[in-house]
């Protein structure tokens, strides 16, 4: 979900989540599993720019040929500086030079990555301060190629109403950043990432009597911007899945896909040959939703949820066929769709890809193959992963 801000909100939406799992049916047991899909892993190397340290990947993501990983690099004692690489084949990386001008900014992990008209932006944080808020800045390209950071006041993405910014994306209008304030669902806009505005208190963006609002992600489509996450509606204490869709990021439209007695809320969304595909938690598994041209349609269920904090870590499309990594709150594994979400098959990840506060894993595609990044705790290892046999 990115860079938390006011971490104790986040905590409480996190134990709530446990706790409504934890109050649900036991999901039932399948005589027989799909029949796992087989991709081929290549591992691939990143080399840490500026010296020595361990590298940390936090988003991917494939732009006008080029593949971007971003991140950071941690010295020996923990000290973090921003990083990003780039490559044309997605085997040889060079790191990005960036321009950093803040205290925070020279620290910063970059978390989320995206791309416009053949160049990309990002959003990073670093936890700092008397209160230990997540210091959140974003940056964007030069013609050079350089990643520059944005200079911005603390209070448009923390201060008093901060919770959580989410995810970047890039559209043919601009930049939109999702995230979550006091409020409910917010959003940042820019026409080109060099400043951005918060969209926050925007009618059925925000909270209502409806119910309290939580964006996960957005993706630009022919028609604008989607963002997808969930509604608590008044008196339940779990949420159905939601969508907004914008013309400009600035006015929203709400979408509450109807629920049942589950925690259910979308957590990532890609298209898949132009159609929405959003995945996300759906009660003791994880589960599709696709939208059609009559509306929001319950796809496919995959997975279990073993306990803790489950996820979707990552979600790409490369040839209408959807991967999607997923946490089931002690370990991430693979799950591939050919057919829009409707069916998953389990793919065997090429690392154990454990759950904790310094893991992460990120996930791209093209050209029908994907690349996914996972942290362990110890190491980043980068893999590219296409059709054929499983690597043992």
């Amino acid at each position: 979900m990115g860079v938390p801000g006011g971490r104790r909100l986040v905590l409480v939406v996190c134990g709530l989540l446990a706790v409504v799992l934890a109050g649900c049916p036991a999901p039932q047991r399948r005589d027989a599993d799909p029949e796992p899909a087989r991709l081929q892993w290549q591992r691939v190397e990143l080399p840490s720019p500026d010296g020595p340290g361990r590298v940390l990947v936090r988003d991917l993501v494939v732009c006008a040929g080029h593949r971007y990983a971003a991140g950071a690099v941690a010295d020996p004692g923990g000290v973090t500086r921003p990083a990003l690489w780039s490559s044309v084949d997605g085997v040889a990386w060079t790191p990005v030079p960036l321009t950093a001008d803040s205290f925070y900014g020279r620290q910063s992990v970059l978390f989320s990555v995206g791309c416009r008209d053949g160049a990309v932006a990002a959003v990073g944080g670093k936890v700092g301060g008397a209160h230990g808020n997540p210091r959140v800045s974003t940056w964007w390209q030069r013609r050079d190629g350089t990643l520059v950071e944005v200079a911005a006041s603390f209070e448009l993405y923390g201060g008093p109403k901060a919770v959580n910014v989410s995810r970047l994306a890039g559209g043919p209008d601009g930049w939109l950043i999702v995230g979550n304030r006091a409020g409910g669902a917010a959003a940042w806009v820019s026409p080109d990432a060099a400043e951005f505005a918060i969209v926050e208190g925007a009618p059925e963006l925000a909270s209502d009597g409806q119910g309290v609002t939580w964006a996960f992600d957005a993706v630009a489509g022919p028609s604008g911007w989607l963002a997808v996450g969930g509604l608590l509606a008044p008196g339940r204490i779990d949420r159905d899945p939601a969508a907004w869709t914008s013309s400009d990021g600035r006015t929203w439209q709400r979408t509450v896909l109807p629920g049942g007695q589950e925690y259910e809320e979308m957590q990532r969304v890609v298209l898949v040959d132009g159609v929405p595909l959003g995945v996300g938690l759906r009660g003791w598994a994880f589960g599709a939703w696709r939208r059609e041209p009559a509306g929001w349609t319950a796809a496919g269920g995959f997975g279990r949820v073993a306990g803790g904090v489950p996820s979707v870590g990552g979600l790409a499309v490369s040839a209408g066929r959807v991967l999607a990594v997923v946490s089931d709150g002690e370990r991430y594994g693979g799950w591939l769709s050919e057919d829009r979400g409707d069916g998953w098959r389990p793919v065997e990840l090429p690392v154990a890809a454990p759950v904790g506060a310094a893991r992460a894993v990120s996930l791209s595609a093209d050209g029908g193959r994907w690349w996914l990044a996972v942290d362990d705790g110890a190491q980043t290892s980068l893999w590219v992963g296409q059709p054929g046999a499983s690597q043992k």
